[in-house]
């Protein structure tokens, strides 16, 4: 197998940039003589060089169709890795940016009957790149549920709130209390040949996944923006795999993926999201007993699969195909 290689990254203008709800700031990137980007499909992603020196992925927001820009829109995380927080603090319009060419791991299936979206915070913005695709190409059998600790903080809320979307979208505003979160199971308890997609918090996507354990596994589709060192828990021990295929062991350290020991050893595999929600790094597992924390597997495949990006070792020793 052969590791993605890092998007090459070409310069694009900040034209428009500005707050579109509490700690979330919209960015819209153009060329600058005015000509068509690269095409993307609704679902995809750029990767942006922050002026830190990072590089982050933002799903896109705006409609496929629109060729001559690319809308982001990022929340403000004070308790991030610094990404997010120095693009929204640092950057402003007429500044130049690298960007790459867009990537698609949570692409809108067009063969489906209908489509059920759930968004939690920021996660709405791929969600609302799939909603417009839909409603210009004249298909509004959607039902989007936007859950937000309050207005203040929903962005694009005044968009969604339109006369235009009374009957197909529901927001709801909990205010943080856990006693006043929205009931997700009358919506999901009847899949009715429907494709889920869900985009938020991780936790909101486990409980998602918990209550469509009766659907197919392919009309479920997760994005995550949390990155794997997330889904590091202090209690967590390192542990040693063994390579089936290429021979030999790795010692996985407590604070870091299979994955990212993988690589550090110079061994190659697909990866991508790397969060545990596209599926790319699937690897057949051979032995052992794996703590599975990925979004993708179901029951049955995950006794013989583990998604190498997010998911360690329970008890003992994991031996997988790589």
């Amino acid at each position: 197998m052969i590791e993605n290689a890092a998007p090459p990254l070409f310069p694009l203008n900040i034209s428009r940039a500005e707050f579109v709800a509490k700690d979330i700031r919209l960015f819209e990137f153009r060329r600058n003589d005015g000509g068509e980007l690269p095409v993307f499909t609704a679902g995809a992603h750029v990767s942006v060089c922050v002026s830190n020196g990072d590089t982050r992925k933002y799903s896109l927001c705006n409609n496929p169709s629109e060729r001559e820009r690319y809308v982001i829109a990022l929340k403000r995380e004070s308790g991030g890795r610094g990404g997010s927080k120095s693009l929204v603090d640092t950057a402003n319009t007429g500044d130049v940016l690298p960007v790459s060419a867009p990537k698609n791991d949570f692409e809108l299936k067009d063969i489906a009957a209908g489509y059920v979206f759930i968004a939690g915070g920021i996660g709405i913005t791929p969600v609302l790149s799939m909603v417009r695709h839909l409603r210009s190409h004249g298909r509004a059998k959607f039902k989007l549920y936007y859950l937000s600790r309050s207005r203040e903080d929903a962005a694009f809320a005044d968009e969604l709130s339109a006369p235009e979307f009374r009957g197909v979208v529901k927001l709801h505003y909990d205010s943080g209390n856990p006693a006043q979160m929205f009931d997700l199971w009358p919506i999901l308890q009847q899949a009715r040949g429907a494709h889920l997609y869900c985009c938020g918090p991780r936790g909101l996507m486990q409980s998602v996944r918990d209550m469509t354990g009766h659907w197919s596994s392919e009309a479920l589709h997760f994005e995550s923006f949390v990155e794997a060192s997330a889904t590091h828990l202090i209690e967590d021990s390192a542990f040693v795999v063994h390579l089936a295929r290429s021979g030999g062991s790795i010692e996985v350290p407590k604070d870091k993926s299979i994955l990212e020991t993988l690589r550090e050893q110079g061994v190659k595999t697909l990866s991508s999201c790397e969060s545990g929600s596209c599926g790319t790094c699937r690897t057949l597992l051979l032995a052992g007993d794996a703590d599975h924390r990925d979004l993708v597997l179901t029951d049955e495949e995950r006794a013989n699969h583990i998604m190498i990006c997010v998911s360690r070792a329970r008890t003992g020793d994991l031996t997988i195909d790589a």
